[in-house]
């Protein structure tokens, strides 16, 4: 919250030099310094534009500036800014509670038509899997490290992570993932390729990752390329499936 109010301040700084417009000629490295740093902290308070009414900023960060005495007393300001912080934290909770219930909904009821297509079972946990390709090899234990190719989507088809988006395969241990892809991996031998709807419950569950959001019902196809020895897990992977919050 205190790097958002001071990116606020600077952010005013940069919005009453008005000569730099969208078509600006920067001439200078200290122009392009300058319009570079504006750009990011635009960015970085576009959540937030609408709490905020700029001209105010302007003048505070003026007053600082030139060294004038602000308008908020030290106490003042330090009120203003916990209240202020209570308020957007507050705004986001609600933010989050409202898409975690509509995930939720949407998520039921995927799950519910697509149980009922043919060709997909569902486990006692509510794991959905369809089999594309059956491998002839092993399955992995709970224990063991497993190669991977892999894409997930949510169910209104959005593309959130891929394995060829890391560079290749991913490698890593089934204890450390979410709980769907523990279960599901062991369901599959080795060549094999599966698609997979996974409740929220055995995902992420309230605890997403932006891209994903709370309550959301998660989809992958997924090919299992082989077991791996323990120690492959050590190095550094091309890809980050989705691990355990």
């Amino acid at each position: 919250m205190r790097k958002t109010l001071m990116a606020a301040s600077v952010m005013a700084a940069v919005a009453s030099v008005s000569v730099y417009a969208a078509d600006a000629q920067l001439k200078t490295d200290k122009d392009k310094s300058s319009y570079m740093v504006g750009m990011d902290v635009g960015k970085g308070l576009s959540q937030i534009k609408d709490e905020l009414d700029i001209s105010v900023v302007i003048q505070a960060m003026q007053a600082v500036i030139k060294g004038d005495k602000p308008a908020l007393s030290d106490e003042e300001y330090a009120k203003v800014r916990k209240e202020f912080a209570e308020k957007l934290q507050a705004k986001q909770a609600g933010k989050a509670k409202e898409a975690a219930e509509k995930n939720k909904t949407e998520g039921d009821a995927y799950l519910a038509k697509n149980k009922t297509k043919a060709g997909v079972k569902t486990t006692a946990s509510g794991l959905q899997y369809e089999v594309v390709t059956e491998g002839k090899g092993p399955k992995p234990k709970a224990s063991d490290t497993v190669k991977v190719n892999y894409t997930g989507t949510k169910i209104d088809g959005t593309k959130f992570d891929a394995s060829a988006d890391h560079g290749g395969p991913a490698t890593f241990p089934l204890s450390g993932v979410i709980p769907g892809w523990t279960e599901a991996l062991q369901i599959m031998p080795v060549g094999s390729k599966y698609k997979f709807a996974i409740p929220a419950a055995l995902a992420y569950g309230d605890h997403a990752p932006d891209p994903i959001g709370p309550n959301a019902t998660l989809l992958f196809d997924v090919e299992l390329v082989s077991i791996e020895k323990p120690e492959a897990a050590a190095a550094p992977a091309p890809a980050a499936p989705p691990v355990k919050k």
